[in-house]
């Protein structure tokens, strides 16, 4: 069980804080799976596993698998997975993005995945990411990098200058989000920029992929610390529970966590889960002939923060099934199957609840209302595993800071690892 909540909590703002983008996310848990016992595997070895064997392996330094070697056959336990995402909505700094107007320098940026625009006007912002360049022995080196202090803002315009401001404001990605760089009359080059910041005398960059963030940090708030806000909630929150998770699974079963990249765009790529990244773990983990017997034995917990209901917009919800903060991890339910859960793996999670003492709510979109998806109906489809969506409620989703419960991250925390540790079968009998 997770002991000290507030502890809990101390560490996960610090995570938050310290993985501004993907790439530094995946650092951040390969960091505190390598102070608990686990030892980094590459894809291109071969692979001798024995049981109580504790191991990693990151592909494009932005997705991460880590897993436990169980004593416990697989064809009788099967493998308990769970699921998360390394990305979150944000603006990418574009390859030629250098805009002069009128003595300032500003910077071109693309929309990755839905965010919403808005907040991110009148934000101290800094930018990271990651730096591919060539040293002076004409080595090509990849670092990751980040300015770590305010280096941009975009800046509202006037309300003098706009009066429908408050009424009928729209945002043109194109047009209106170039943040402020600098002041200058001279022709800047952001990858000279770059260099002089992070490299030597003599080192050239050649590319790169670097987003701005908000350098508020992650936060404590309300009048008894009820509320936790910050960058990323969605979904490095997941990353940060499920790894906490894993550290606490024993050598009975063999558990198994991904994070992968691009679930804010889609999955498609190599690292995303539409990719063959968890695939070619789970083959190699498993015995060709007997590896239908162990997908039919296994679980997937896949794990994306919900939608809490809204003071304010409580409308905005089915209102039987409007998870509040603070209520407890959320079981998300879709019959278009935008969710994966079923009767059977929803049944099963709240039996895990139950052991470990932890308040369970459901969310189902209005009836009216598009739904979000996220990496289980993709992973339940590609490896045929029972899938479960689950997620910790949360407001301002998308939102360059969104706001969660003080509580639920250490109870989900404590419910997947009763699932990873979990002795009994997964299994439910037919009568």
């Amino acid at each position: 069980m997770t002991a000290d909540g507030n502890q809990f909590n101390s560490d996960l703002m610090v995570f938050l804080d310290a993985s501004p983008t993907p790439f530094h996310a995946v650092r951040c848990m390969s960091e505190l799976l390598a102070k608990s016992g686990f030892t980094e595997l590459n894809e291109s070895d071969n692979w001798t596993l024995k049981t109580g064997d504790k191991h990693f392996l990151s592909r494009n330094g932005s997705s991460i698998i880590a897993f436990t070697v169980g004593s416990t056959p697989l064809t009788t336990a099967g493998l308990r997975m769970t699921g998360a995402h390394t990305d979150s909505p944000c603006l990418m700094v574009k390859p030629q993005p250098e805009i002069a107007v009128k003595g300032y320098l500003q910077l071109g940026v693309e929309v990755y995945g839905g965010a919403l625009l808005n907040p991110w006007f009148d934000r101290d912002l800094s930018i990271a990411g990651r730096l591919v360049y060539r040293n002076k022995r004409q080595q090509l080196k990849q670092t990751l990098v980040d300015f770590k202090r305010p280096v941009a803002i975009i800046p509202s315009l006037a309300i003098h200058l706009d009066r429908k401001a408050n009424s009928d404001r729209t945002v043109n990605a194109q047009t209106d989000l170039p943040p402020l760089l600098m002041m200058t009359d001279k022709a800047e080059s952001f990858r000279e920029l770059l260099a002089d910041e992070f490299l030597l005398d003599g080192e050239e960059v050649l590319d790169y992929e670097m987003c701005l963030y908000d350098t508020q940090g992650a936060a404590m708030l309300g009048i008894n610390n009820e509320l936790l806000a910050s960058a990323r909630l969605d979904n490095l929150l997941s990353c940060f529970v499920t790894t906490q998770a894993l550290i606490q699974a024993d050598a009975t079963n063999t558990c198994l966590m991904v994070c992968n990249d691009h679930e804010e765009v889609g999955s498609v790529s190599a690292v995303g889960a539409d990719g063959p990244f968890l695939e070619a773990v789970v083959a190699r983990l498993t015995e060709s002939d007997e590896r239908n017997a162990v997908i039919d034995k296994s679980l997937m917990i896949s794990c994306d923060n919900a939608h809490a209901v809204h003071p304010n917009y409580p409308s905005t919800h089915d209102s039987l099934h409007s998870p509040r903060l603070n209520g407890g991890p959320v079981i998300k339910v879709n019959v278009k199957q935008r969710y994966a859960t079923t009767s059977l793996t929803a049944s099963l999670f709240r039996q895990l609840c139950a052991d470990v003492d932890v308040p369970v709510q459901s969310f189902v979109s209005r009836s009216d209302t598009a739904c979000g998806s996220t990496i289980g109906p993709i992973t339940a489809a590609r490896l045929g595993v029972a899938t479960l969506d689950v997620g910790i409620p949360q407001l301002a989703m998308h939102s360059c800071r969104e706001v969660t419960g003080s509580l639920d991250a250490a109870r989900l925390t404590d419910v997947l690892a009763a699932f990873f540790n979990r002795s009994s079968s997964l299994s439910i009998e037919v009568e």
